[in-house]
């Protein structure tokens, strides 16, 4: 396949404010945000990517500029024949601004959204799915609800399962009266091949994650994610590992070797990468294959805007194995807005079209509201 001439780079800051907050174990967002990128070649094609920015959701506006003054300026006029070699190239070229700032992520995540929207671009031009050119299958992809809040976790399954999710994540780290309250009326209701699963969300040191262990062992989980802090030694991370009866999950907040060494690493079970964090599809793609090569769940990480998620699944649909796709519970406007048209959810699945690319296209006319600031290099 030729390649492609990047010849016009936008970037998109959008912020939606929400009624009810999504509350963690370590803080409370009140509005929701994604940053956009939509890169086009000499020849008119375009392809769309998702800079990750939810946490802190104010740093958005901070990200659309780094993409837009310091990667789009070394990317325009660039022949891409291998995102990946680009993406490589250019985390090269940014590696000691990121030591220098002492904000590695802001530079990440913006690269990663690029590299995401070049894959798409890719595929448009060659009129396949972004599953099919990875290499794998359009498939049905399995999905969980995300993103139940401490103070409504089951009344938010039920109204997932009426939607048709058939996998549900609690929050905790709130306290064990708010947690096993929680965890045991969710569990309770589960049927059939229902499953739960819970999030800490970095909440707790080992010692309060190993006395966890003791009740947590008693319910149906499905996995415990993120009990202590990523970059905690892996000592702490194997003893818990033997301490839960169920699988660890982590990846999320992990970046490069860090990422691809916990891909293939025992203590791990369930490996989480965000497309929009780091690494897009060419980093990503990677270390989804590499998990289960090594008999682990790839089951992508994304909480922001549709172009992200669609991105995330298609990339599991290329790795394949039993992930699931992680599709936030709570309410944002710039989910299906941002990804047109949006998958239908038949018993716990997303369905992928065969359209080229991801498939989907943002509807930034129903969007504008929440575009804050837009930025184009030519």
């Amino acid at each position: 396949m030729s390649g492609f001439t990047i010849a016009r780079i936008g970037a998109f800051v959008l912020r939606a404010p929400i009624a009810e907050p999504v509350v963690t174990s370590f803080f409370t967002i009140r509005d929701r945000v994604s940053v956009l990128v939509r890169v086009e070649d000499a020849d008119g094609a375009h392809g769309w990517g998702e800079v990750w920015c939810n946490f802190p959701s104010y740093g958005a506006e901070h990200r659309g500029l780094v993409l837009h003054r310091t990667i789009a300026p070394m990317a325009l006029g660039r022949t891409v024949d291998d995102p990946v070699a680009l993406w490589r190239e250019l985390a090269m070229r940014t590696h000691a601004w990121a030591l220098q700032s002492g904000d590695a992520g802001a530079f990440a995540a913006p690269l990663a959204g690029l590299d995401a929207a070049l894959w798409d671009l890719k595929a448009r031009r060659a009129g396949l799915p972004l599953a099919r050119l990875l290499g794998g299958e359009v498939r049905d992809v399995p999905v969980y609800a995300s993103g139940l809040n401490p103070g409504n976790g089951p009344e938010t399954a039920e109204r997932a399962r009426a939607e048709g999710h058939r996998r549900f994540k609690q929050k905790i780290g709130f306290g064990e009266e708010v947690d096993f309250s929680n965890l045991r009326r969710i569990a309770s209701g589960l049927r059939g091949d229902e499953a739960l699963l819970v999030d800490a969300n970095q909440g707790w040191t080992a010692e309060e994650a190993r006395r966890m262990a003791l009740r947590l062992n008693e319910l149906p989980l499905g996995w415990v994610e993120e009990p202590i802090a990523a970059d905690r030694p892996e000592a702490e991370w194997r003893a818990l590992a033997e301490a839960y009866a169920a699988p660890l999950a982590a990846g999320e907040n992990l970046r490069g070797q860090d990422l691809l060494r916990a891909a293939s690493d025992p203590w791990l079970g369930v490996v989480q990468p965000d497309i929009g964090k780091w690494g897009g599809v060419s980093g990503c793609f990677a270390v989804g294959q590499a998990a289960v090569e090594a008999g682990k769940r790839y089951c992508p990480h994304w909480l922001s805007g549709g172009i992200g998620l669609m991105a995330s699944a298609h990339l599991l649909s290329a790795v394949g194995g039993q992930g699931l796709l992680e599709v936030d519970s709570n309410p944002n406007p710039l989910r299906a807005s941002l990804a047109q048209p949006f998958p239908d959810l038949v018993e716990g699945a997303f369905v992928l079209t065969h359209a080229p690319g991801i498939g989907v296209e943002p509807d930034m006319r129903a969007a504008s509201p929440f575009l804050v600031a837009e930025h184009e290099a030519a």
